[in-house]
């Protein structure tokens, strides 16, 4: 896992990452973690996150065989919620929509919860 600079808001390299705030993990692999969302927006929402600092989708720095391992677990958590729920979506966002400046994915399935 690499740190974000300073100052920047990344909730998963300073709390799920590192353990501070527990998380319920999915799937995990030397270089991916997906763990259910702390602050769920549906009845099923998982995260999917790389371990090393990534602040968005769009950043150059991503290498691809790094961004295979990614899709590959959203591929694996995706499945496994359609297995479940019957169907889901797979979102990420970008710009002023990301909150947390960490590439992440969302997968998600069911009704939205408050």
């Amino acid at each position: 896992m690499t740190a974000p600079p300073a100052g920047s808001e990344d909730f998963y390299c300073a709390e799920a990452l590192t353990g501070r705030t527990p998380v319920v993990k999915i799937r995990e692999t030397v270089e991916v973690l997906a763990f259910r969302h702390t602050r769920p927006s549906f009845e099923t929402h998982i995260v999917v996150i790389p371990k090393r600092h990534i602040p968005s989708f769009l950043d150059l720095s991503i290498r691809p065989a790094e961004l295979l391992a990614l899709l590959d677990v959203v591929r694996e958590v995706a499945a496994q919620v359609v297995s479940e729920t019957g169907a889901c979506r797979i979102q990420t966002n970008l710009g002023r929509y990301q909150d947390t400046q960490h590439l992440h994915w969302h997968v998600f399935s069911g009704d939205r919860v408050s």
